[in-house]
């Protein structure tokens, strides 16, 4: 029987997902992208999972598409998968981190950018390799790319499929931090424990604002901005900061609401 192509585990509130084909340097099947799809949508509706790690195996975050095998289906079908997956990564209301290493290639690297945080190896190297197989961009990497580096670079980077490594990634704003090898474990762990730590609510509200703010003017941000702090006033985490910060010790955040109705008797 062969392994699975997507590898779970929680610790602490994080959910780490493992891109698992690393015969393939974690190259996207078929059934690797259904697995993900599935595994991206079961963390909406587990309250349980305060944050999410996305990573690969065997030493390589994500080569792309596998294009090994031809697939007798039609495209449209193959590119509902890609969208499935963009959309349930996007749509997270949690905090998402990619960790990679190796390699991070094509609709792999905007696996990783669709992530909040990236946080990469100094061995780590990257490409949009589309145009090298005569395709375009995707997996939103014409939405995330002129976004995270601006129109000029993200032409760049799509128009000659360059490869670039961990130190420009970073200079360009695309990896959040560079980690050595050997340390890149524990420090996204770390990081997971902290996101995992911090007040739910809030923290999905001001990913969806920074999210929509991308491409609303100001007065609509603003605007946005005023509808959501109401929600986190009536949630039992503000008081509770109030509470820590008065009695000098780290706040517990539970996202839960404060509110509750009352049954008026006849």
């Amino acid at each position: 029987m062969s392994a699975a192509p997507l590898l779970c585990s929680d610790r602490d509130g994080v959910r780490t997902l493992t891109l698992n084909r690393p015969e393939r340097r974690n190259a996207l099947n078929p059934r690797l992208w259904i697995a993900l799809r599935d595994a991206l949508r079961a963390v909406t509706d587990d309250d349980g999972v305060r944050a999410l790690v996305l990573t690969g195996s065997g030493g390589a975050f994500c080569s792309g598409a596998d294009i090994s095998v031809p697939e007798d289906v039609h495209p449209n079908r193959k590119l509902r998968r890609l969208t499935d997956v963009a959309l349930a990564l996007y749509e997270l209301p949690i905090p998402t981190v990619a960790k990679v290493t190796g390699v991070a290639v094509g609709a792999g690297w905007n696996l990783a950018l669709g992530c909040d945080l990236v946080v990469a190896t100094p061995q780590a190297r990257f490409c949009q390799i589309f145009a090298r197989r005569g395709l375009s961009v995707d997996l939103g990497g014409s939405w995330l790319l002129p976004r995270l580096v601006g129109l000029q670079q993200a032409k760049r980077l799509a128009l000659l499929a360059e490869d670039i490594d961990a130190a420009e990634a970073h200079a360009l704003g695309l990896i959040t931090w560079v980690q050595p090898q050997d340390r890149i474990d524990a420090f996204v762990e770390d990081l997971g424990r902290r996101l995992a730590a911090g007040p739910p609510v809030a923290l999905a509200h001001s990913k969806g604002l920074l999210n929509a703010g991308a491409q609303c003017t100001f007065p609509e941000a603003l605007a946005n901005e005023a509808r959501a702090q109401p929600g986190n006033f009536a949630g039992t985490d503000v008081g509770e900061a109030y509470a820590a910060f008065a009695e000098k010790r780290d706040p517990t955040f539970t996202g839960r609401w404060a509110i509750r109705s009352e049954q008026k008797n006849a």
